[in-house]
């Protein structure tokens, strides 16, 4: 018999059980004693057969496929997580589409994977409109934003505190003696880089200061790069710069150090959020705030398929505190800031 040709039935008729049995048994969480798995194994095994998952979806009406969609996988705190991410699925019977997209192109991708008839979308450095998320809700299809968060949409939303960590960058940088403290941007458009941004501004005011100076690294080496030139232009620098993320504190670190002979932490201090792998290595040693990347992947992955197994979209937003990491990029307190 062709292996093409072998059904279920085939098995059901070799193994001495019911076709539905066949089905349960590569059916993922469906129950079926030990005794009857083994032989319906045994017998696809041995026939060759092949369950045909596609089918079985139009028929089911769930293909067990979560979209994951990524703008930029640079950052090493996405690989981390994407890692942690289809692990945990997998763990639950459920295979992971990696999707990459770039801005403006995130809409038409999602109403790509719509036609795949995912289980559910997780959006990680990328968001989506207000009506593909509404439509995303409508149908049943639930939406989990991954380090995003945007009040307007009915979809969910996983973060780290991150008002919360620039608050704490502040405090740390004022209480180290600096002046001049500088912050360095990712994209204008992301929540994430806005949130930080307005917790190190309300630090700032709670110890009675002001941010000295402002660039943009659009959460790219190149932007980095350039906004490190641009804060050091002119005679009167930062003596501190806040960078959005780890992955663009690296090249400004690099850049300080070869282009204009400056000393980290002596001449200037450099933080950062994340806590990427990199910023433990001893050429960096960068103080920065850690996202808790695993517990914000269990966050996503329970609300995701909470709202997946229940056909229930539901709004929910979780924020999960974060840790400040002290290394050497940075000068240290002198004393304690109140607040």
């Amino acid at each position: 018999m062709a292996r093409g040709s072998v059904t279920s039935t085939d098995v059901a008729r070799l193994a001495n059980v019911s076709q539905s049995a066949v089905s349960r048994t590569f059916s993922p969480g469906a129950s079926v004693s030990p005794e009857t798995r083994a032989r319906v194994i045994a017998a696809a095994e041995a026939l060759g057969y092949r369950p045909n998952v596609l089918a079985r979806a139009v028929i089911s009406g769930r293909s067990r496929l979560i979209a994951v969609l990524v703008a930029y996988l640079d950052n090493r705190f996405y690989p981390l997580v994407l890692e942690l991410m289809s692990r945990q699925l997998q763990d639950r019977g459920y295979q992971v589409l990696l999707v990459m997209t770039d801005a403006g192109a995130q809409d038409a991708l999602v109403q790509k994977m719509l036609q795949y008839q995912v289980d559910g979308i997780v959006m990680a450095s990328a968001t989506l409109s207000s009506s593909l998320a509404q439509e995303c809700a409508s149908t049943g299809t639930p939406v989990v934003l991954f380090n995003r968060y945007v009040p307007a949409l009915p979809s969910s939303s996983v973060t780290s505190d991150n008002i919360e960590g620039g608050r704490q960058l502040a405090h740390f940088l004022v209480s180290g003696g600096h002046r001049r403290i500088a912050f360095v941007a990712g994209q204008e458009d992301s929540s994430t880089s806005r949130d930080r941004e307005a917790g190190f501004y309300k630090g700032l005011a709670e110890c009675g200061r002001t941010i000295f100076r402002r660039a943009v690294g659009l959460y790219t080496v190149a932007g980095a790069v350039a906004a490190a030139h641009h804060l050091f232009a002119d005679a009167e620098r930062p003596d501190a710069i806040f960078v959005a993320n780890d992955h663009m504190a690296f090249p400004i670190m690099d850049v300080l150090r070869r282009d204009y002979r400056l000393r980290i932490p002596e001449d200037v201090s450099i933080v950062a959020y994340d806590d990427v792998p990199e910023a433990g290595w001893d050429g960096y040693a960068l103080t920065t705030v850690e996202q808790p990347a695993s517990a914000m992947v269990d966050a996503t992955v329970s609300i995701l398929l909470e709202q997946v197994e229940s056909r229930a979209v539901q709004r929910r937003a979780a924020v999960l505190p974060c840790r400040l990491v002290v290394r050497r990029s940075a000068r240290l307190p002198r004393s304690t800031v109140a607040g």
